[in-house]
């Protein structure tokens, strides 16, 4: 169902991977949104973000109370410092994340086509509490991927500047391209028909009609039960749908 809360927007809350990595920094799997932005509000723990864009590279304090957000096309990675990173996820265009609006920064050889890129990133146990060995292997596996991808576009921008992210970006857009009429009826369901409910709500204020105002209601959204392998984290997600 189509997330009626506002903006259409999605919300979870994930304790970033505490696992060290190549070099050293402990976090989670480096990669961007091709259609999406994000938002992090920490709520806990200290750590930073790491994001490469049309600014460079750029490393971000994270500590509680601490609230950014970046846009499509920004490659990043959190890094939880101090082992408790824990940050409250809102994400623009709810539905879109979920079907594959992500792309990990793996090796080249990885995103060269839609099976490669499957492959690499699939993981046959997602639930994060089932306390099975095997699932968090496959996911530590898929993060040190991406991270081997990531470190050497990061050291490319470092020295070439944002020009460095071009074949990554081109690579993203190849393998999301068929899913976009799909994620266009998403848009239509979710932030499209709460945009164009505001416009009719104002035309009847407008007109002094306030008929709409009798329909109010609350919605409660309903905690997930359990967490799953995320891409920063372990995810504790909301259903946020009025059904």
């Amino acid at each position: 169902m189509p997330s009626t809360f506002p903006g259409a927007t999605g919300l979870s809350e994930v304790s970033i991977y505490d696992w060290p990595g190549a070099d050293g920094a402990a976090g989670g799997s480096p990669h961007m949104h091709t259609a999406s932005t994000e938002a992090y509000v920490v709520l806990q723990g200290t750590g930073r973000l790491e994001t490469l864009n049309s600014a460079g590279f750029t490393s971000t304090p994270l500590a509680p109370g601490v609230v950014l957000w970046f846009t499509p096309g920004t490659v990043h990675r959190a890094i939880n410092d101090s082992g408790d990173l824990k940050v409250l996820v809102v994400m623009q265009n709810a539905g879109l994340p979920e079907h594959g609006d992500a792309v990990m920064t793996f090796p080249p050889e990885h995103l060269a086509d839609a099976d490669s890129y499957r492959r690499a990133a699939a993981l046959d146990i997602k639930d994060a509490d089932a306390g099975l060995p095997a699932g968090e292997e496959a996911a530590r596996r898929r993060r040190d991927l991406a991270l081997q991808g990531y470190l050497v576009l990061k050291d490319a921008v470092i020295e070439s500047g944002p020009e460095a992210l071009a074949d990554f970006h081109a690579a993203a857009g190849r393998l999301v391209g068929p899913r976009t009429s799909a994620w266009a009826e998403l848009l239509a369901g979710g932030a499209a028909e709460q945009a164009e409910t505001t416009r009719q709500q104002l035309l009847s204020l407008d007109a002094a009609e306030t008929f709409y105002l009798g329909k109010a209601r609350t919605t409660m959204g309903k905690r997930e039960n359990r967490r799953i392998y995320g891409m920063c984290g372990r995810i504790q997600a909301w259903e946020l749908s009025d059904s």
